[in-house]
């Protein structure tokens, strides 16, 4: 985990886990890892970039048929809980309030930073979610991104019903869950835009606080790039740093 710590004159005492996307096989770090951390640096932000362990390319391409190879859950969930339990530990000396600590996820990261509540088995929890463009269900059989349930569960555990509903993040929303800001675009191409209409779902009918930055426009990807994405896509970035200073 790498941070990304903000000045003294600029820190506003958040901090925030990053998990990049990958479909649970590799990390999209430049725009989803660094371009997020830079960018919520510069707004006052602590941010610590986690590279968390996946499923790895060659497994993604063949699909798990070499015997063995790469990560398969829960070392990502274990890898996210270690991280806010460093975050916590380091709040004194890093300049963070501990009532202030977030996850914020994009694609399949975007279902870790769910499970970073979820199915968080210690007691260093968020006290925010930010799930953006999010993988949600692993059992929906027309919504659920498979590429991303195969790199979490692996080529024969992906066909475990009861595996792949405890995993589907929709299904274990509790009306203990913090505040959440999601985003999602309807013409996204990877990831159904229903996940995101699930989870929407599941938070009302637990009466979460949540804000839902739903764009017609924007794909998938675009992370906290300038160029990537559309206008309306892009502009969630302001969106949420004007919903988080609500929270605080």
């Amino acid at each position: 985990m790498t941070p990304y710590l903000s000045s003294p004159e600029q820190n506003t005492g958040v901090a925030v886990v990053v998990c990049p996307g990958g479909s649970y096989s590799w990390l999209d770090i430049p725009t989803e890892g660094v371009a997020v951390c830079e960018w919520l640096r510069q707004n006052g932000i602590n941010a610590y970039l986690l590279r968390y362990r996946v499923a790895s390319v060659p497994a993604y391409i063949f699909g798990f048929r070499v015997l063995g190879i790469g990560h398969k859950w829960p070392d990502m969930l274990e890898d996210v809980e270690t991280a806010l339990h460093y975050v916590y530990d380091h709040a004194a000396e890093d300049g963070v309030d501990t009532s202030r600590i977030g996850v914020m996820g994009f694609s399949a990261g975007g279902h870790l930073t769910m499970s970073a509540f979820a199915f968080n088995r210690t007691p260093y929890k968020p006290k925010f979610l930010v799930p953006v463009y999010p993988v949600v269900t692993f059992s929906e059989p027309v919504l659920t991104h498979k590429r991303s349930r195969r790199g979490a569960l692996g080529v024969w555990r992906q066909w475990d019903e009861t595996l792949r509903d405890s995993l589907s993040v929709e299904r274990h929303v509790r009306p203990d869950c913090p505040p959440v800001f999601m985003v999602a675009c309807d013409d996204d191409p990877v990831v159904n835009v229903r996940n995101s209409l699930l989870l929407d779902s599941a938070l009302t009918a637990n009466s979460v606080p949540h804000t839902f930055y739903h764009c017609q426009t924007g794909g998938h990807g675009f992370g906290a790039s300038d160029s990537k994405g559309s206008p309306e896509a892009r502009a969630w970035r302001p969106a949420f740093l004007r919903w988080l200073s609500t929270l605080f």
